[in-house]
């Protein structure tokens, strides 16, 4: 039978974001597995969106874990980054030769978990 340990996790969710997942999933890849502050540092350095949402999520996860007294601020990493897609909006456009187009407004769930080293 497997041990189960339980290690403390600290996460944060944004639900509905308005921005597309593949736009997210870059920099979820990109900080994946590092230390939070270096997490946060990474992403401060790219004007995209997609950073901004999820340097808030980061940021916000954090925080969780300064709240929820963690023992260890300085040696939480990022152990979990997921980003979903959520709903779509579906919008018509006028088309060629008369014909309604569909626009998709794409949305995302952003789910990015902190545990200690």
């Amino acid at each position: 039978m497997k041990e189960v340990t339980n290690i403390p996790q600290y996460r944060a969710v944004h639900k509905f974001a308005s921005i597309s997942a593949q736009k997210v999933r870059v920099f979820a890849d990109l900080i994946r597995g590092k230390y939070a502050d270096e997490a946060m540092t990474l992403l401060e350095c790219y004007p995209n969106r997609g950073a901004r949402m999820l340097e808030k999520v980061l940021k916000s996860a954090m925080h969780n874990a300064e709240d929820l007294g963690s023992p260890d601020l300085e040696n939480l990493y990022v152990s979990e980054v997921r980003v979903d897609g959520g709903p779509m909006q579906r919008r018509w456009r006028a088309g060629s030769r008369g014909v309604s187009t569909v626009i998709k407004i794409r949305s995302s769930h952003i789910t990015v978990g902190l545990s200690d080293r």
